[in-house]
């Protein structure tokens, strides 16, 4: 029976998720150990990689990989801030030793989570955002990703939506990323409190209804709300999902998103609806496994 890999790469840990036609065979993750280089990290792959395939036993018919970062269509990464030993590494000559025998290809993780949330929720038309170490999204118009897989990713994470916020890590000042990401609004709250804070403290302090957690959450998901307003005046999807293991964990980012996109909303126009993604904190990690099925059809 034919074996399907996805493997979704974050900037903190890696996913994978083996299927075959009767459905999921696998699900493992490992977390990066600490960063030196990018010939490390692609040996702890190696490594996680051998013990798979010595569980499995069998070929793998093809890999999808849900890459971060800025891919080159010739497969190089030109940026990574997350990981930025990253940066030039060529992704076709550093991954297709490790899978000889099967199909590859990659894509961008934020459009592969919204083709993934799109299917899942039978929405043709839907913005998904990834609530993580970074900020990741994809758009799905019609039914197919956009601007296309290969063609260029999604980068909601870098749109700006404070002229005077927080500088991000790509350089730039006040994008989403830099305001609503899992570190930042950690770090945020760890500011607010006057101590640090995990985020099991935050998760804790927001059930407890602690005035610092609430604020830290509440400003996240402000900066959200207007980032997916703007994509709706441009594009107007038929609905928002927010996701990525960060917001999997606070459900109440959400609800707070969405008083913010109605307060948001221009007269006489209702707000985009909002939701939990369907997927939770997976939906990059299946829209890898739907791309390896994709290319092996």
């Amino acid at each position: 029976m034919d074996h399907y890999l996805g493997i979704d790469v974050g900037g903190t840990k890696v996913a994978f998720r083996v299927e075959n036609d009767g459905g999921c065979v696998e699900e493992t993750t490992f977390g990066w150990a600490p960063r030196h280089s990018a010939a490390q990290d692609l040996a702890q792959l190696a490594d996680h990689v051998a013990g798979l395939r010595n569980r499995l036993g069998t070929p793998l018919r093809a890999v999808g990989v849900a890459m971060p970062g800025t891919v080159e269509p010739d497969g190089r990464i030109t940026a990574w801030p997350s990981r930025p030993e990253w940066t030039g590494l060529a992704l076709d000559a550093s991954l297709r030793p490790l899978f000889p025998e099967a199909t590859l290809a990659w894509a961008d993780d934020g459009d592969l989570g919204a083709l993934a949330e799109a299917r899942a929720s039978d929405c043709d038309d839907l913005l998904y955002l990834g609530v993580g170490t970074g900020i990741g999204g994809g758009l799905v118009l019609r039914g197919e990703p956009c601007p296309g897989l290969g063609r260029g990713s999604f980068e909601i994470g870098h749109l700006v939506v404070d002229l005077d916020g927080t500088r991000c890590v790509c350089g730039r000042q006040g994008c989403l990323q830099a305001i609503a990401s899992g570190p930042a609004t950690l770090a945020r709250a760890a500011l607010l409190r006057g101590s640090a804070v995990t985020f099991d403290d935050l998760r804790q302090a927001l059930c407890d209804a602690h005035p610092w957690a609430v604020r830290a959450i509440d400003r996240s998901a402000q900066a959200l709300a207007a980032a997916v307003t703007g994509v709706d005046e441009l594009v107007h999807p038929r609905r928002a999902v927010i996701g990525g293991g960060f917001a999997a964990g606070i459900p109440e980012i959400v609800e707070r998103v969405s008083a913010h996109l109605a307060g948001l909303a221009r007269p006489g126009q209702s707000p985009l609806p909002v939701e939990p993604a369907t997927l939770g904190g997976l939906s990059s990690l299946r829209g890898a496994v739907s791309l390896a099925r994709l290319i092996a059809s």
